[in-house]
């Protein structure tokens, strides 16, 4: 797994994973807060599979 996402998405996508996942505690309470896994894993990863597929890289070379 090569890393595929820059630096600056990374960060972006932990942040809106957390933001997701905080609705199962704050606002709606539902499980669609689990959502926020996702892009909360890829930004800590650095690796996203669609982008893998794709041939998308957002990192600098």
């Amino acid at each position: 797994m090569t890393r595929n996402i820059g630096n600056l998405e990374r960060l972006i996508r932990v942040i809106a994973g957390l933001a997701i996942l905080s609705l199962m505690f704050i606002g709606p309470q539902s499980l669609w807060g689990l959502i926020g896994i996702v892009p909360l894993l890829t930004g800590l990863i650095g690796w996203c599979p669609p982008y893998a597929m794709l041939g998308i890289s957002t990192c600098k070379k």
